[in-house]
């Protein structure tokens, strides 16, 4: 299989899982006007944070949270793509392309104020500007994809064991969930073809409840 047919692979089951996802939370997700772009900023702002911008006192670059929030904003992104009512294939073509693209911005900040930009401004998803804050994080499409399914399937996991009824445990024996989930990613074969479901089951094994 050819790079490019690798990580269209991996962008189509993507999209499916965010789909899937949206769904879980209301069947008519796509009728319901939810502003998929301003979760996308207010990220973004707190992704800078976790970077660092204060000139005034000393900051330490949070690399792992940083790509946890790249994450989550393409999850947003997808989110709004899937609105556009283009098809699944559409969208995974112009992602493949988009996401192997750089407009040569070498500063993460003006990068993530780029992908800001886009969301506040025109409400879209700006992936050329989400694949500069990668590459500035030296995260690929592999190491988005292993993330991505990872807190894809803990989203699944929350939303079943009583997440938006709030009964849901956040804390699992002293390790946040997030943090169950890393290690739990970092134990398995994300190349796996039921990854998703040897992850769910690890999951549940670890669960308090």
């Amino acid at each position: 299989m050819s790079a490019n047919s690798a990580a269209q692979n991996q962008i189509k089951q993507m999209l499916t899982m965010q789909d899937a996802m949206n769904t879980r939370v209301s069947d008519t997700w796509q009728e319901n006007g939810y502003e998929w772009y301003r979760a996308i900023w207010v990220e973004c702002a707190e992704m800078l944070d976790h970077h660092g911008w204060k000139w005034w006192k000393h900051q330490e670059i949070d690399i792992a949270q940083v790509q946890l929030e790249l994450v989550d904003i393409f999850h947003f992104g997808l989110s709004l793509r899937l609105m556009t009512g283009e098809t699944v294939t559409s969208i995974t073509d112009t992602l493949s392309t988009e996401l192997t693209e750089s407009s040569g911005e070498k500063d993460f900040k003006i990068a993530l104020e780029n992908l800001a930009s886009a969301a506040v401004t025109n409400k879209s998803f700006d992936a050329i500007a989400l694949a500069d804050c990668m590459r500035l994080m030296n995260m690929d499409l592999d190491e988005l994809f292993r993330q991505y399914v990872g807190k894809n399937t803990l989203n699944f996991f929350r939303q079943d064991h009583g997440y938006k009824e709030g009964t849901y445990i956040k804390v699992w024996h002293d390790e946040e969930d997030n943090e169950v989930l890393a290690n739990l990613v970092n134990t398995l074969d994300a190349s796996a073809s039921d990854f998703q479901q040897q992850l769910y089951a690890a999951l549940e094994a670890k669960y308090p409840a």
